[in-house]
Order: C-alpha cells, then structure tokens, then sequence
C-alpha cells in the first residue's frame, strides 16, 4: 500500500489489521468516545493556528472513525460513495446548487 495512492477501504482494511484486536477489546461504545475526544483536539489544534497539529489530529480522527466503522462492520468508502460519489446528494448536481442558507 503506497502512501500517496490508497483507497479508504485499503486504510480500513490497515486499521483492522494494525488495530482490530484491540479495537474489539474496547468495543464500538469506548471507540466513539475516543473518536469524539479527537474532535476536540482537532478544534484545539484549529483554533490555536497550530496546522502542523490540526494535520496529525485530522490523521487520528479518521484513524479512530475507520476503527468505529470497522467494528460496526461499515465499508465507509461504500457508503460515502453511496452519498456523495454523484455530487450533492440534495440537488443531485456534481457542483451542488442548493441555496446557502
């Protein structure tokens, strides 16, 4: 798997492999709270200006979200797909033209 050229599903897939043991440990409950605690380390990071943290934050954030979804035996590549792979899933446009409210 090449850093630069990966699907989400690879990065899931690695999360598993890397994680997954653990993971089930924890269980999908203890799993969202650790991904909501990234939440706010993402805003801490953003609001302090610190970029070279908010990235590494970012980094575990979707970390933590592959490993929710690992769990909940979501495909999140899929269902993102299934969402947004056509564009704006309201107007259904490839550039959305819904109103900016």
């Amino acid at each position: 798997m090449s850093p630069c050229h990966v699907t989400l599903r690879e990065l899931q897939d690695s999360m598993m492999k890397t994680y997954g043991d653990r993971d089930l440990k924890r269980g999908p409950e203890r799993t969202l709270l650790w991904m909501c605690s990234e939440v706010g380390e993402v805003v801490d990071a953003y609001i302090k200006g610190d970029l070279d943290s908010l990235g590494a934050e970012l980094g575990d954030l979707l970390a933590w979200m592959l490993s929710f979804c690992n769990l909940l035996k979501i495909n999140l590549e899929e269902v993102f797909m299934n969402r947004y792979g056509s564009g704006c899933p309201k107007c259904s446009k490839p550039v959305c033209e819904c109103a900016y409210i």
